[in-house]
């Protein structure tokens, strides 16, 4: 084996790498069937969430947990149409920290509740076995798991397992799309494809919330933390349940992908 590289060849190869378009790159096996979000996300995430793989979620305070978990359902309405199953993954713990889906409320943000299927185990280990199990049913549109805290269990070798599960379950005519919701941000390394942290916005009355002083569609304030295929960024956008859409609200900026260390990359403003 010859001497390693000086650190300025290192460097250039690096920001040339860097500069190739990521959303160019050939996919990996699986990716083809894509989510999509609204237009300037799915530019940076090269046409849109993938599915055969795994994706996370994590509100940016512990008061937007049902920030993030209510776009992961959005998520699951996308992805299942009108027709397959999601099934949700918690440990009863979790369900007691953070509460759960209410059905008529479900029914109304554009996921029929009868689609949606509930798993209470005891430990957080066995919301990752379930997991990994459930991304190869066919049966399946989405697999939701949540973990309480940060999700320590969920190592980089648990999200490898996972993620590797959603590749194979794609390969066999399912979905593969795998949504893991942390209760807490986290800097451990991840398998994961993306991962986002997700805050309320502040919403638009509609005509008919205009006139009685309700609300409007709801509204997320999304960052983007981690993309395998290229930039990251922060958007807000809102959710159609009629349409079961999301509509851009405001781009705020777009990271350039970093060639050494993330926080090195110059923001920009996204179009």
């Amino acid at each position: 084996m010859g001497p390693a590289a000086p650190q300025p060849t290192l460097n250039y190869l690096r920001q040339t790498l860097a500069g190739i378009d990521p959303s160019n790159a050939p996919r990996l096996a699986g990716e083809e069937r894509l989510i999509g979000i609204a237009a300037p996300i799915n530019r940076a995430l090269g046409g849109g969430l993938a599915c055969g793989a795994l994706h996370e979620l994590a509100p940016a305070a512990p008061l937007h947990l049902g920030a993030a978990c209510g776009l992961g359902l959005a998520l699951a309405a996308r992805a299942s149409g009108d027709r397959r199953q999601v099934l949700w993954i918690a440990t009863d713990f979790a369900a007691g920290e953070g509460g759960g889906p209410y059905g008529p409320g479900l029914d109304l943000f554009g996921l029929a509740s009868a689609r949606l299927l509930m798993l209470r185990v005891l430990k957080p280990v066995d919301v990752l076995w379930a997991m990994e199990e459930a991304l190869r049913c066919r049966a399946l549109a989405c697999v939701i798991a949540e973990l309480t805290g940060d999700g320590c269990v969920a190592d980089l070798i648990a999200t490898r397992r996972l993620a590797l599960a959603a590749r194979e379950g794609i390969s066999a005519q399912n979905s593969g799309f795998g949504l893991l919701i942390r209760h807490r941000t986290t800097s451990m390394p991840s398998a994961a494809a993306t991962r986002w942290e997700i805050a309320p916005s502040l919403s638009r009355p509609d005509a008919i919330g205009e006139r009685t002083g309700g609300m409007g569609r709801a509204r997320f304030d999304l960052s983007l933390r981690k993309n395998r295929r290229g930039p990251s960024g922060r958007w807000i956008i809102e959710w159609d349940h009629h349409e079961h859409a999301f509509q851009p609200a405001v781009s705020v900026a777009v990271a350039a992908a970093a060639f050494d260390r993330p926080d090195r990359a110059p923001s920009v403003r996204a179009g």
